[in-house]
């Protein structure tokens, strides 16, 4: 295992006011627009929806909502009017709603009403406030709704009159989500909070459980960390993403190679679109200087790969990770650039520093090859891949407020822009959750590494 290691060049923590100044908030309303019925239709828990899109054909009939003793519902109301504190409205949840249903007393409008109450706050904390259009070139699939269904968590609660433990069992375990919330209750202006609750919310995108090894990048950070158990082991600067067209989506993928001393397929955006092909035809010495292998296919297609070596665009290092967008992380042979403040100039892919030492961590950990047998690939010069065994998520992830490679709160640049429209979401009235998972933004494949 790699030991951990400090970010040498870190700027010092910043105030979290001086970005909140930057994006005020619309004012937000106190209240939402009451039922026009006393007896509200109850709405069944997203989980039934499809897992991509609404469903063409019509869902199956909700079952009805069970019953709630009115201690149950006090608890419930509780729960409501300190429901800030997770980052959350109270307005969103009608809680006059349901004080009118409790003093009403039992019966079937206090069943719908309290069980309407109890879904829309755990689908909220288990996948969500924001909808799915404001939360921008988003592609994580969270799969906390087929992991943690609500009806099973509702009747639970009831069974044991605990309604705070079963919202408790949604939040997320990382300690960056609980010194988030930390950090709301100090919050010293609404700016301030609301930037906060937007990056609380950030969380509960992602799964519960995000793995007990895995690798994280936060672009706005421009670092990637490796976990273990949620603690952090160590950590690389990372170039990301021009803002842009060529923006780091955010995305999730697993790790099945470590490919040492890779080769590089140039993109045909090069190859064609900038002449490259040609060039190389035209000049092989050329082509032999920089290390490419230049072919021609019986279609006319100028297929350019460059082969391993110093001057590989890939490094010494590339880790295997599918996904549609062809977004994977490796080394780079200018690692000058990793000393730069700001390191947002990549195509969209994710270079590491100290990839080499990143590779052989994850085939250690993956493939179970000694440490003397990652030294010997990475400096054979010869182009090895080195198939997983054990697997490792990656998540692309996108946190203008987090901990730092120090354990400090602080806050980052918002590069992409990617906060207002989460904070102009949350100024507006809270959206029913659909089956969409994904943004439904074009993919784009971003698999040039210049």
């Amino acid at each position: 295992m790699v030991t951990a290691s400090a970010e040498a060049q870190t700027p010092p923590p910043v105030d979290l006011t001086r970005q909140g100044a930057m994006a005020q908030p619309t004012a937000q309303p106190t209240t939402s627009p009451r039922a026009t019925s006393s007896v509200p239709a109850f709405a069944p828990p997203s989980d039934t929806v499809g897992t991509t899109v609404a469903p063409s054909v019509p869902l199956a009939v909700a079952v009805p909502p069970p019953h709630w003793s009115l201690a149950d519902a006090q608890a419930l109301l509780t729960q409501i009017q300190t429901i800030g504190r997770e980052g959350l409205f109270v307005r969103d949840y009608q809680p006059a709603s349901l004080a009118d249903a409790i003093k009403a007393g039992e019966g079937p409008a206090l069943d719908a009403t309290a069980t309407q109450a109890f879904t829309w706050i755990a689908e909220d904390l288990r996948d969500g406030r924001t909808p799915m259009d404001a939360r921008v070139q988003w592609f994580v699939v969270d799969p906390d709704a087929e992991a943690h269904p609500i009806r099973p968590l509702l009747e639970g609660a009831l069974a044991s009159h605990d309604i705070a433990g079963a919202f408790a069992s949604l939040e997320p375990t990382t300690p960056d989500y609980a010194e988030l919330r930390d950090a709301l209750a100090q919050a010293r202006t609404p700016a301030e909070a609301a930037l906060i609750r937007v990056n609380m919310d950030r969380w509960r995108w992602l799964g519960r459980d995000l793995g007990l090894i895995h690798l994280e990048v936060n672009v706005p950070e421009q670092i990637l960390r490796l976990a273990v158990r949620d603690k952090i082991i160590t950590t690389y600067r990372a170039i990301v993403g021009k803002p842009g067209r060529t923006a780091t989506p955010q995305l999730s993928a697993t790790v099945q190679n470590v490919v040492f001393n890779p080769t590089w397929t140039v993109p045909q955006s090069i190859v064609k679109g900038e002449g490259l092909g040609a060039k190389l035809l035209a000049s092989p010495a050329s082509a032999a200087r920089q290390n490419y292998k230049v072919t021609k296919t019986e279609s006319g297609m100028v297929i350019v790969v460059q082969q391993p070596g110093k001057g590989n665009a890939l490094g010494v290092m590339k880790l295997d990770m599918p996904n549609p967008h062809a977004i994977y992380i490796h080394d780079t042979p200018n690692h000058a650039l990793f000393n730069l403040t700001s390191r947002a100039l990549s195509h969209g892919c994710i270079r590491a520093e100290r990839a080499d030492e990143l590779g052989m961590t994850m085939a250690m950990l993956g493939a179970d090859i000694s440490k003397e047998q990652g030294v010997e690939y990475t400096h054979s010069g010869k182009y090895t891949k080195v198939a997983m065994t054990q697997t490792f998520p990656v998540y692309i992830t996108y946190f203008t407020i987090a901990r730092d490679v120090n354990g400090l709160m602080r806050n980052f640049a918002d590069l992409y822009g990617r906060d207002a429209p989460v904070l102009a979401s949350f100024a507006a009235p809270r959206q029913p959750h659909t089956g969409q998972r994904v943004s439904k933004e074009a993919v784009v494949k971003l698999d040039n590494p210049l």
